[in-house]
């Protein structure tokens, strides 16, 4: 009995494919089975690139699927897909071989309505809205030195690193206290609603409370993580989140995502900072502009101080020019008396001279005579030295007289000088006073 032969091991093993056979393989399959095929789903994660062509995704509540939109097409839209639109493509289903990836090349979009997340989002921001928390009478400004910041952010985020190292190189010597919170994910907003609470109860109120006497004041408080889808940052687009913000006691800056992305959150904010890292700006001026205003408020001080030394040493010297001038006075009959004195003494020398001519050798009386001569000559000048003293102009003041004269100086020596209304300056014994004359 003959046997037919085996079959050879060949005939039995599996294909082997190469990696890119494989994707080429499935492409073809996939345009045989779908191609073209048409998919509605809502937009996410949408880009264009400076080529002009336009990158995004599509989903629903069950999945997700890669897109891609040539310039060719892009150029035929009318309008400006966004993230959150529900929309309509037509296209054909592929392989992207460089990764493997399946990917919907776009040949046409058309809306087919907001998408349930931005509907969602214009819903309640029409709420919000017409209840006034967007007002712009209740945005407060900034404080321009604020005691203390407040910062609400996750600990993983880089939102946490660009801040701080905003705030450490404007305002070191500000204390910021850090709040964490998740920012991202269905616990997000309650963790970001109690984090501005622990917040509030620094912060600067009109009663001033604070949980901690050691704690810093806080002046402003910062809201802010990084960018990302609009489901990223829906848990900034929270009803209790934004109503919470609204009850800050303290402005508010919200910096969440890029410039182009905006959360319910911004709009109830005091400030809405295109960044996390403007958001840290705009409350963190540079020192350097700081000490630079110092700097020029203490030249303009200096100034001022001089200028009022200098009216007020003007003014020492009109005062001491008006007391002066009696003084000039007994000194010039101080000076004729010392030349009267000098004269006498000369006189009284040559009367003695005359005498011892005269006399001889009877020298027994010139004793007596210089006697005589000499309290003359101290009667006339203690009679000098008393009228001297009639003219020292304090001993007046001291009788309870007073020197009037204007606030230029002029002296005042008789009513016809004056005028009802008119200021007048008084110097007594013991100081000096302004006046106002009511009549004459």
């Amino acid at each position: 009995m003959t046997f037919g032969s085996e079959a050879s091991p060949s005939a039995l093993a599996p294909r082997v494919w190469q990696v890119g056979a494989l994707c080429r393989a499935v492409a073809d399959a996939l345009d045989a089975r779908f191609n073209p095929v048409t998919v509605r789903g809502e937009i996410t994660g949408f880009s264009r690139a400076s080529s002009g062509h336009c990158y995004l995704s599509l989903k629903d509540e069950s999945g997700q699927i890669r897109c891609a939109m040539f310039r060719r097409a892009a150029s035929l839209l009318d309008f400006a897909p966004r993230d959150g639109e529900l929309v309509e493509v037509r296209g054909r289903l592929g392989v992207y071989e460089a990764r493997g990836d399946l990917q919907l090349i776009i040949e046409s979009m058309s809306r087919a309505g907001q998408g349930a997340w931005f509907e969602q989002f214009l819903r309640l921001k029409a709420k919000l809205e017409a209840e006034g928390l967007f007002a712009t009478a209740r945005k407060r400004p900034l404080p321009l030195m604020p005691r203390g910041i407040g910062l609400v952010t996750s600990l993983g985020a880089a939102a946490l690193h660009d801040v701080m190292t905003a705030l450490q190189r404007r305002v070191p010597h500000i204390p910021v206290v850090l709040a964490p919170a998740s920012v991202q994910g269905a616990n997000a907003p309650g963790e970001l609603c109690l984090a501005l609470g622990n917040l509030y109860q620094l912060a600067g109120s009109e009663q001033g409370l604070k949980a901690d006497a050691a704690a810093p004041v806080i002046d402003v408080i910062l809201l802010v993580r990084g960018g990302g889808s609009m489901e990223d940052l829906w848990a900034f687009n929270d009803e209790q989140l934004a109503r919470t913000v609204a009850q800050s006691p303290v402005p508010v800056v919200c910096g969440v995502g890029h410039e182009t992305d905006f959360t319910l959150a911004d709009f109830v904010a005091d400030l809405r900072a295109p960044t996390p890292t403007a958001a840290a700006e705009l409350v963190a001026p540079p020192r350097e502009v700081w000490l630079g205003a110092l700097d020029s408020v203490e030249d303009r001080l200096q100034a001022a101080v001089l200028r009022q030394l200098d009216t007020q040493s003007q003014r020492l010297d009109l005062a001491a020019s008006r007391l002066g001038r009696p003084s000039h006075l007994a000194t010039r009959q101080r000076m004729r008396l010392d030349a009267a004195s000098q004269r006498l003494q000369f006189a009284v020398q040559m009367a003695c001279r005359t005498k011892l001519d005269k006399l001889g050798r009877q020298t027994e009386s010139l004793p007596q005579a210089l006697q005589r001569g000499l309290k003359r000559t101290h009667d006339q000048l203690q009679s000098a030295s008393q009228r001297l003293g009639l003219l020292d102009p304090s001993l007046v003041l001291q009788r309870g007289y007073a020197w009037l004269s204007t606030p230029d100086g002029q002296t005042i020596s008789s009513v016809q000088q004056t005028q009802p209304g008119q200021r007048l300056h008084a110097t007594l014994a013991d100081g000096e006073v302004d006046l106002t004359v009511s009549k004459k």
